[in-house]
């Protein structure tokens, strides 16, 4: 007989859907919300600062590791805010593969001394691998702000809250 155990790690067959977590960060200040403005295989995306849980991490560390990464900075005071509720297929994969994100509120030490671009994608070429932050008004429609749906949909939460 074959015991599950419930830290072992799972591996389902190519048949079966997967998914991937991602964590996102929601840094807030005078009424602006930081997103990024990256180039992801070949698409320009707008989306919230994170990135994807690695294998053997917490959420919470993850986002930390992702805002050291891209912001070069200690995310502090984390407070789950939003986890997905509805199914979402991922944009960038051609298979099946479901998108579970979830997304914490975050401080930084010196918010101003992010460097900012004041226009989406200022500087960045098509080579990719490249990313700018923006400071946006927390106002309007999500569909032009934001490319990801999730994201869109976490941003309608933030203009209820």
């Amino acid at each position: 007989m074959t015991l599950f155990h419930p830290m072992a790690p799972t591996s389902f067959p190519s048949s079966q859907q997967t998914f991937t977590i991602r964590v996102y960060g929601l840094l807030i200040r005078n009424g602006q919300v930081l997103v990024s403005d990256e180039l992801i295989r070949g698409q320009r995306i707008t989306k919230f600062p994170g990135g994807g849980l690695e294998y053997g991490e917490g959420l919470k560390d993850c986002l930390i590791r992702e805002i050291r990464e891209e912001l070069g900075m200690e995310a502090k005071e984390l407070q789950h805010f939003y986890t997905t509720d509805f199914f979402q297929q991922s944009s960038f994969h051609s298979g099946p593969m479901q998108v579970i994100s979830v997304y914490y509120s975050f401080e930084v030490a010196d918010a101003d001394s992010i460097p900012v671009g004041q226009h989406p994608f200022q500087g960045i070429s098509d080579e990719g691998g490249q990313e700018i932050f923006r400071w946006v008004t927390l106002k309007g429609d999500a569909d032009a702000v934001l490319s990801l749906p999730i994201d869109r949909h976490v941003w309608e939460l933030l203009l209820k809250s």
